[in-house]
């Protein structure tokens, strides 16, 4: 086997993986993945017993026990560029032997779960309520820089979406990474699901105009009326066709549900999400035990 360089793969002085500071020991196989470091502390304080607390800038991780079952949760920070970190820094620690620096024989599967909000793009859909992505769309451009981008399988439907939006060739070309489905039958059965985009970032890229004009000012309308097959774009995110793209790619089970905590087109906004989103984490809790 090729060893893994140590400019390819940094491990911190205590063997820890570079950013996320985290042994292979420190983790579960079933791991929630939130955006905000602060709600590490929400989801955890579910937990029966907490025995693992890391955390490095933004990453911030808490391991332990709910109902019997070992689980951690991980805050990314914003954007499909902190996923890529994330999800191959997970993936090293359980299918790279650390200290040999090669692939190990026996591949091991994570379950991630990511639970998010998000803004919605169709007029039915109402705040404080989940949408469970089934196919993710990266405005981001990330899994075009990986071998195995054009195997995702969805090649009909991304070129029905770049010929419907007149997509603009100065952007990135936009990738289509499905969830998986045993999570989404497990966890998401009973939820409205859907196709979320995930954007470089929240004004420009999700269509929101301050002092900056947007190269294409009706792409969020086109978006909305969009439909492929009976389904529809329901909602904009910033992590999830990373999450999904890579884990396909490196044989992980990956699941986004966000709440909603806007409606784009009723330019209506939650007036307390935090409350819909804790209910969120413990039925999400309790249907993974």
């Amino acid at each position: 086997m090729n060893k893994i360089g140590e400019s390819e793969l940094i491990l911190n002085p205590d063997g820890s993986v570079f950013h996320l500071h985290l042994k292979p020991e420190d983790i579960a196989d079933t791991i929630i993945l939130v955006g905000d470091q602060g709600r590490v502390d929400m989801v955890s304080s579910f937990f029966d017993k907490v025995e693992v607390k890391k955390s490095n800038r933004e990453f911030v991780t808490h391991t332990g026990t709910y109902k019997g079952k070992r689980i951690s949760v991980l805050s990314t920070g914003i954007g499909t560029d902190n996923i890529d970190i994330v999800v191959n820094e997970l993936d090293a620690l359980v299918n790279i032997d650390l200290n040999e620096r090669v692939a190990t024989k026996i591949h091991t599967t994570l379950n991630l779960i990511r639970i998010g909000t998000s803004g919605a793009l169709q007029q039915d859909i109402q705040v404080d309520t989940p949408v469970a992505t089934q196919t993710s769309i990266g405005f981001d451009g990330l899994l075009n820089f990986y071998e195995g981008r054009d195997k995702m399988g969805n090649s009909d439907i991304e070129a029905a979406f770049i010929e419907h939006t007149n997509w603009n060739a100065l952007l990135p070309r936009p990738y289509f990474a499905d969830a998986s489905a045993e999570l989404l039958n497990k966890i998401a059965f009973d939820m409205r699901k859907g196709i979320t985009i995930s954007a470089p970032g929240f004004y420009g890229p999700q269509g929101r105009i301050l002092r900056l004009n947007t190269v294409d000012n009706g792409l969020n309308e086109k978006i909305s009326n969009f439909e492929f097959n009976g389904r529809k774009i329901t909602n904009f995110e910033m992590e999830s066709s990373a999450l999904s793209g890579l884990s396909t790619l490196l044989g992980h089970n990956a699941l986004t549900i966000c709440n909603i905590i806007a409606n784009r087109l009723r330019k209506e906004y939650s007036s307390d999400y935090k409350i819909a989103v804790k209910k969120l984490v413990e039925t999400v809790l309790n249907r993974l035990v």
